[in-house]
């Protein structure tokens, strides 16, 4: 690999608004590779996953060439000459780069890959929550997963496709995909590359999303004709999922407080050729009140940490401070106990997150069943999903039964 001066001069760039500023890598990323329209796909391919690579392994990267934050412009090409070095990407005679140390950079990384937080690059306060809830030993396996570039999955869209057909589609355009075992819609890319611009994407065949975040919709156990709420519906993932699983026959009612992503789920539903979904913005408690005792299901994708999808957001271990795991642990309690309440006799209720901590899966279960309007459900069964172990994004999911 040889490194060209416009892209490095665009991952700094991103680099800095994404460290200095607190912008998420994402969007940053989105911004970046709009920046040169004679860029081929290799060279956005370099800036898109320098950056995320740099994001991923700040921490690292900044104890080996030994800067704090905030950064200056040469501090972020030391941490591009520390990941060239490491990676074994040939150095340019180029003046950033004049008399970098490479073996002291080897050096260092020997050391300092000693000590989990630094080799893994955590925060001190997260990488201590995680050894105390999970255990040393499966935390340290579960940091090292996290840290893997995520895979591209995709999920069939069945109201207009079958897995075979997409299948086939794709082998046309050379683009190679595998099934997985005991994920019913998921086709994972060989290789990474663009679908968003494929025939495919755009008629609707299919959404891009993890294997793991695919289990949830399933477990809700939905069939067609049913009434059923997804209360955190946000861009809809798993609002279109439901739909498919449904046949769209019945209601899917889709909940959110941002309206703006309620309408982002309206220009994928139409996409996808989901025609069962009604989404409905919260804009006051009238709108979850007229929905007491009238859903046959109900999906509770409850807004949390994100520990389990590091792997493809990176960037938030950065911007998450401690004291955001109380707040948000107290509003997964306030959602459980409000949104249940829309389940109707016999119905059934799933709470899902992508978090890894007990404190925001089992915990918060057990505290809901053990509540005044808990105590009408039972736990049917639960799937605590860890990416050291599936090689997916981490994911939980508890189905309870109203009796």
């Amino acid at each position: 690999m040889r490194l060209h001066r416009n892209l490095c001069f665009a991952t700094v760039d991103g680099l800095l608004l994404i460290f200095n500023e607190g912008k998420y890598a994402d969007k940053v990323v989105q911004q970046l590779l709009k920046r040169d329209k004679r860029w081929g796909s290799r060279d956005r391919g370099f800036v898109a996953e320098t950056t995320y690579d740099i994001v991923r392994w700040k921490r690292l990267y900044a104890e080996i060439a030994e800067i704090k934050e905030p950064f200056s412009r040469d501090d972020i090409w030391r941490m591009i000459a520390v990941w060239a070095t490491l990676k074994g990407v040939k150095l340019p005679d180029w003046k950033y780069f004049e008399n970098t140390p490479q073996r002291k950079i080897k050096g260092r990384f020997d050391e300092l890959s000693k000590i989990r937080k630094i080799k893994e690059s955590f925060p001190d306060w997260m990488d201590e929550l995680a050894a105390k809830e999970l255990g040393d030993k499966i935390w340290s396996k579960e940091a090292t997963a996290l840290n893997i570039q995520a895979d591209v999955i995709l999920r069939v869209n069945t109201l207009k496709t079958t897995k075979e057909q997409l299948k086939a589609e794709l082998f046309d355009l050379d683009i190679e995909t595998e099934e997985i075992p005991n994920h019913i819609s998921a086709l994972k890319l060989a290789e990474r590359g663009n679908v968003f611009t494929t025939e495919a994407f755009k008629k609707g065949y299919f959404e891009v999303q993890d294997a793991s975040s695919q289990l949830v919709a399933e477990y809700l156990d939905v069939e067609p004709g049913m009434r059923v709420v997804d209360t955190c519906a946000g861009a809809g993932g798993k609002t279109l999922h439901l739909a498919s699983l449904m046949e769209n026959k019945g209601q899917i009612i889709a909940l959110d407080i941002y309206d703006n992503k309620l309408k982002e789920l309206k220009r994928r539903a139409k996409r996808a050729g989901a025609h069962n979904i009604e989404p409905r913005h919260i804009d006051s408690t009238k709108v979850i009140k007229k929905l007491y005792d009238k859903a046959d299901r109900v999906l509770i994708d409850a807004p949390c940490s994100g520990l389990g999808v590091l792997r493809r957001n990176p960037g938030s271990k950065w911007n998450m401070q401690p004291e955001f795991m109380e707040r948000i642990k107290k509003t997964q309690a306030e959602i459980l106990n409000s949104y249940s309440k829309m389940v109707k006799s016999g119905g059934k209720l799933v709470y899902a997150t992508c978090s890894i901590l007990p404190s925001e899966n089992q915990e918060q279960v057990s505290k809901f069943l053990a509540s005044d309007n808990g105590k009408e459900f039972t736990l049917v069964k639960d799937k605590k999903i860890l990416s050291h172990v599936s090689g997916f994004d981490g994911f939980y999911m508890a189905l309870l039964e109203k009796k």
